[in-house]
């Protein structure tokens, strides 16, 4: 039976703090993809890879089976859906919080606010909740910019020490969600490479509780 694992993850804060994780699990990649051009990685397991790809990208890959295991922030699970995935251990990694912010002391008597937000379902979602209408403008950065020249009221962005939003003269208005990284296991990988996959997961649930 093929036992061979590829691991998604996204460049940057996550995979940083991913590392010592894997490391945990015995895994070590052999290239740094901060200076590797290599999108596939090997380690010093022959038989484990890791892809390096967009953070919002990692769902899907693993959803669809091209890697058996990812990680991936609640944020970009939340916007998903999650479909074809299990969650089985949230890392604790890269915290941060999902907020709606907007300028400082400013009102608006709008029956109807414009919300700018690469989170799209989310904002949706908890707007809905809240039996609101509002205007929902899809962004792909830069998000404190879009009420700064009046293209909306409010963002919905994740928010870590808030050092942007302030140098932007915005403020956190409300909490959405709470973010951390979060392990995504493809479901028929789960069955295929049962006996793998669990002790991957033990390995990282003992480093992630020290």
């Amino acid at each position: 039976m093929n036992n061979a694992l590829t691991i998604a993850l996204s460049k940057g804060r996550i995979f940083k703090e991913t590392l010592p994780l894997l490391a945990a699990a015995g895994i070590e990649p052999v290239d740094d993809p901060e200076t590797s051009r290599k999108l596939i990685l090997d380690t010093n397991q022959h038989d484990v890879k890791l892809v390096i790809i967009r953070a919002s990208d990692v769902p899907t890959y693993v959803g669809y089976g091209a890697a058996d295991i990812g990680v991936a922030g609640k944020d970009v699970l939340m916007e998903h859906g999650g479909e074809g995935l299990y969650e089985p251990l949230d890392l604790g990694i890269a915290r941060c919080r999902l907020m709606v912010a907007g300028p400082v002391n400013v009102t608006t008597e709008k029956s109807r606010l414009r919300i700018a937000t690469k989170y799209v379902q989310s904002t949706r979602r908890y707007y809905a909740d809240r039996q609101e209408q509002v205007e929902i403008i899809k962004l792909y950065g830069s998000m404190e910019l879009a009420p700064l020249v009046g293209l909306a009221d409010r963002i919905v962005d994740v928010v870590d020490t808030g050092n942007t939003l302030k140098a932007n003269g915005l403020v956190p208005l409300e909490h959405i969600a709470d973010i951390s990284s979060r392990l995504v296991v493809n479901k028929a990988a789960m069955k295929m490479k049962h006996a793998r996959i669990t002790e991957f997961v033990a390995h990282l649930k003992t480093a992630v509780a020290v």
